[in-house]
């Protein structure tokens, strides 16, 4: 074996480096949280919640870097099938017991189930083994170069083994990990919030916090995630102290909040994230691939990112393609459809082409979620101005995300389209962006089918080389917007709010309470 990384990475910090703080941090999250499982959902606040309780064996930093995490360093033999990964010292969970090989091959062979690379690495292994109580290997049947990448950047959370041991298809309720936070049970009320305790026992690396590597410290005590759906009753919390730190306030609210006393208002991930309108491909109307197509000519991405950010520019970017605009695999192959003059009347003539029955659009809208809420009025009038007949239906998150799950006819409760977005990390490549799958019922919700996004999709994870993986990029875009898996309706760079006495927050896709403190 050639070592590639010989436990490369820092050394440890002595003790857990820990600034107590005795004031809790108070916290009002994006959504309510309704589950604990990151496998069972691809959910974002759940991501959020995982990053708290759980840890990685990889992170990636601010330059798109994998950094060892709970792994102390890692082995690749010559011809690239084998990798072998070794666990630093000093790793325990929540309940006391050390973090084992055993429960890392586990949590592994989970997620990787359910996440976009995990299916990617699972066809692709013959055995995924333990060693020993600090080490395992994955032995491949072929290479696999973005190995690292997706265990440090697809959020494979290692969960204790009797934990990760629950079927993919079902919903953890044991919240045990080995992050820098404990979640506490007894403080968890849905629609009304949570709270998590700093984890004495957590063991950070050494370094500075970059996106999800380097040294996890925590500087709270306790953390409280107050659910106030209620954009101006959050905004005046922050306002009068009541709590440090709203993760979304309402775009409208953020020039009054600017201008208050004691508040900061900054946009803390530089990658944004990507909204889309999801096709139900199951179902009519748009089972229909002419009908989908239909919706290109009227799709008005400036109206959907000014019907959020209005005349606050930006923290809006359009016209954007499939793939993150601040990412290598942005490019603008087939974006004319999006970008030329926009043509109601043309889209109504491909609509009577395509055979449209007028079966009604069950259009769902959120009405907890902001941003949601204003851009599924646009995908409503758009809907309309094509022809479409729109059964406009209103509920909130929680409901929402469960009625999604639904493939059945919209008389059996099922459902034609909703606005969504992505974190910029899970849609900068064809790789990671879970909606872009292509594998019909077994994909994401929308369950499109398409034989030929999935070759490329496999031809991109090959690619030699990034400039390859930009080429390959270029023709699934182009694919995507044939086979219109989904509506791309732009980009958004949200800002945050919290009281100025807040500092160091780590700049990241996702909120972490890592190395936050107070002044």
């Amino acid at each position: 074996m050639r070592r590639r990384t010989l436990l490369a990475s820092a050394p440890l910090l002595a003790a857990p480096a820990i600034a107590a703080g005795t004031r809790p941090l108070r916290y009002i999250p994006q959504s309510n949280l309704m589950s604990l499982d990151p496998v069972w959902t691809s959910s974002i606040i759940v991501y959020i919640h995982s990053y708290m309780v759980y840890d990685t064996l990889f992170g990636i930093d601010e330059n798109h870097d994998i950094q060892p995490q709970m792994c102390a360093g890692y082995e690749l033999s010559d011809d690239k099938l084998t990798w072998t990964f070794h666990l630093r010292d000093g790793l325990v969970f929540h309940d006391g017991e050390k973090v084992l090989a055993r429960d890392c091959v586990k949590s592994v062979q989970r997620w990787a189930v359910r996440d976009t690379f995990g299916q990617k690495i699972l066809s692709q292994t013959d055995e995924i083994a333990v060693i020993d109580d600090r080490s395992f290997r994955i032995r491949l049947k072929k290479p696999f170069g973005p190995m690292l990448y997706g265990l440090g950047a697809r959020q494979c959370f290692m969960m204790p083994e009797r934990v990760a041991s629950t079927p993919a298809s079902e919903q953890i309720k044991d919240p045990t990990g080995s992050g820098p936070y404990r979640f506490l049970p007894q403080d968890w009320v849905a629609g009304v919030g949570a709270a998590y305790a700093r984890f004495d026992k957590y063991m950070p690396r050494q370094g500075r916090p970059t996106v999800y590597a380097g040294g996890k410290i925590a500087n709270f005590e306790r953390v409280e995630w107050i659910v106030q759906p209620d954009p101006a009753t959050a905004a005046a919390a922050l306002q009068k102290g009541e709590v440090d730190w709203i993760e979304q306030p309402m775009i409208d609210l953020c020039p009054m909040l600017k201008k208050s006393p004691g508040v900061t208002v900054k946009v803390n991930d530089p990658n944004g994230v990507t909204f889309f309108l999801a096709l139900n491909h199951l179902q009519p109307p748009f089972n229909n691939p002419g009908v989908r197509r239909a919706l290109l000519p009227v799709l008005d991405q400036k109206a959907f990112i000014e019907s959020v950010v209005g005349e606050q520019a930006e923290y809006g970017k359009y016209p954007t393609g499939y793939f993150t605009s601040t990412m290598p695999m942005a490019n603008d192959a087939g974006l004319e459809v999006l970008t030329s003059k926009r043509d109601p009347a043309l889209a109504r003539r491909l609509l009577a082409e395509a055979g449209y029955k007028g079966e009604p659009v069950v259009l769902m809208a959120p009405s907890d979620q902001a941003a949601y809420a204003q851009m599924s009025q646009i995908a409503r009038q758009m809907f309309e101005n094509a022809g479409l007949v729109v059964d406009y239906q209103i509920m909130d998150w929680s409901s929402m995300t469960q009625k999604r799950a639904n493939q059945g006819p919209p008389d059996k409760g099922g459902w034609s389209a909703f606005v969504s977005m992505a974190s910029g990390f899970t849609a900068s490549g064809p790789g990671s962006y879970l909606p872009m799958r292509a594998t019909g019922t077994k994909a994401w919700f929308g369950w499109p089918t398409d034989a030929r996004l999935e070759e490329l999709r496999d031809a991109w994870f090959d690619a030699p080389t990034v400039e390859a993986q930009k080429q390959i990029a270029r023709q699934v875009q182009a694919r995507a917007l044939e086979v219109v898996t989904f509506l791309p309706v732009g980009q958004m760079f949200q800002p945050a709010a919290m009281r100025s006495d807040i500092r160091d927050i780590v700049s990241a896709s996702f909120p972490v309470f890592w190395n936050v403190r107070r002044a």
